[in-house]
């Protein structure tokens, strides 16, 4: 595994930024997670071969060291396939922030990793995708297609 998918102090450090936008703890937090959660399933956008064992250790281990125990690469996508998620993707200071600070993943593919990520919930779980995540992509296919169109 080449190190381009393992999570550098200059992309914890953008994390982080993204993090202080919060306002309340809960905020912060939330912010953390889907800002994390992007980068990792961005990161899973290549043809390299993958050691999730070591990927996931680097990972959790920076999330334990960010907002404690109790959390994990795996809660963090979870969390972004629930119902939650929606309030972060929606907030204006989190895409403000997340495109001021993680120029590395665009704004733009925010639905697309979603997707990704439901689907990959989808394979290993076997659980219905529909519901509020999915009805949120589908509505930002739609928004993207109407402004597509009147330009």
């Amino acid at each position: 595994m080449k190190n381009s998918q393992l999570i550098d102090s200059a992309t914890k450090e953008k994390i982080l930024a993204v993090t202080r936008s919060g306002t309340t703890v809960s905020e912060a937090t939330g912010f953390f997670r889907v800002a994390l959660g992007l980068h990792y399933l961005s990161g899973l956008m290549t043809k390299e071969t993958l050691d999730f064992k070591k990927l996931d250790k680097e990972y959790n281990r920076f999330i334990y060291h960010a907002i404690g125990k109790g959390h994990s690469i795996t809660s963090i996508l979870q969390y972004m396939s629930g119902e939650k998620v929606i309030k972060v993707v929606d907030s204006p200071r989190f895409l403000r922030a997340f495109g001021e600070h993680c120029d590395g993943v665009p704004v733009d593919s925010i639905p697309f990793l979603l997707g990704l990520n439901l689907g990959v919930a989808k394979d290993l779980s076997g659980i219905d995708v529909r519901g509020p995540v999915a009805d949120w992509i589908e509505r930002q296919r739609i928004l993207r297609e109407e402004r597509e169109g009147a330009a």
